[in-house]
């Protein structure tokens, strides 16, 4: 059987949860690439020997080389210094921009037909960077960050219901950082709005929970940050990009006028396909929310021209 091609750059954990979650998943046959001399060799190896055990057909490479990388359908990079304690994501802007502007460099040249999954931190300036230096389109370089933070949005809802965390629809805006926008009057619990279910006090907790949800991770593990909601999420994007399935996610994109906002990248629920994005989905957003976002977007335009793109 013919499976897709899909490269993760980066072997460390966010990076070899994707390529797991790939191949178990079956979506497609992966290249694990990092410089760390035998690290993505050593990973790689380690879950094919898992093959026999969980009967997946799909197939890993490891490699400190981008040429394996060539004809790729989708490019996931997860490369980057980690957020540790006290360090906030703008912290981390300089270094990694230099880190990922490479890497983008390399495997655009090789797969000029593929669709970039970003998600490196700051996420919404990595994106924006990587849209810049790969000359895509924009509709095929997408942040991941909406997924994630929507995601622990319904989870931190579903403690507060008592209810199965699946049963939660929630959504999250904005830039993937403090000034992240909860969208309590979108998220729901089997069909029914959460601003019936509970206060407005205990909702923005949870907002600011939800905002607080990655350092929270950060500080709890020390020495690390999170990586089994990550690469989650960034798989749920890839699966719904080969399987033009058209499934609508939060994701961090560039805007050409929708929610009022142009030329920057911004988390906003998009239907993904093959093509990459297929279409920006509009919520009527609250005039509270829409204050919020247009704040949260203006925060990623400064710090995106910081690049000196």
């Amino acid at each position: 059987m013919k499976f897709p091609k899909v490269t993760v750059v980066g072997a460390g954990f966010v990076g070899a949860g994707c390529a797991q979650r790939l191949l178990e998943k079956q979506l497609a046959n992966v290249v694990l690439v990092d410089v760390v001399d035998s690290l993505p060799q050593g990973k790689a190896l380690d879950m094919m020997e898992s093959a026999p055990i969980e009967k997946f057909q799909t197939s890993i490479v490891g490699t400190n080389s981008y040429e394996e990388t060539k004809n790729s359908d989708i490019v996931i990079i997860t490369a980057g210094l980690a957020r540790k304690p006290g360090m906030s994501r703008d912290d981390l802007q300089a270094k990694n921009a230099e880190i990922v502007g490479g890497i983008v460099t390399e495997v655009s040249s090789r797969s000029p037909q593929a669709i970039l999954i970003i998600v490196t931190n700051p996420l919404d300036v990595m994106t924006y960077l990587a849209w810049k230096k790969s000359g895509f389109d924009h509709k095929r370089v997408i942040g991941m960050a909406g997924v994630l933070d929507s995601a622990r949005y319904a989870y931190f809802l579903s403690l507060e219901l008592k209810c199965v965390p699946s049963d939660v629809e929630a959504v999250v805006l904005g830039g993937h950082g403090d000034l992240m926008v909860p969208a309590p009057e979108f998220s729901t619990f089997k069909g029914k709005p959460v601003t019936q279910l509970i206060s407005k006090e205990k909702i923005e907790a949870i907002n600011q929970r939800t905002r607080d949800g990655g350092i929270e991770i950060v500080n709890l593990l020390k020495t690390g940050s999170a990586y089994y909601a990550p690469s989650s999420s960034a798989v749920a994007m890839a699966e719904a990009i080969l399987k033009d399935s058209g499934r609508v996610l939060p994701c961090c994109v560039y805007l050409t006028g929708q929610y009022g906002i142009k030329d920057t990248y911004c988390g906003v629920p998009v239907s993904l396909g093959k093509e990459g994005v297929k279409k920006v989905v509009e919520l009527k957003l609250s005039a509270e929310s829409a204050a919020q976002l247009k704040r949260s977007t203006e925060h990623v335009r400064e710090h995106c021209a910081k690049l000196n793109l």
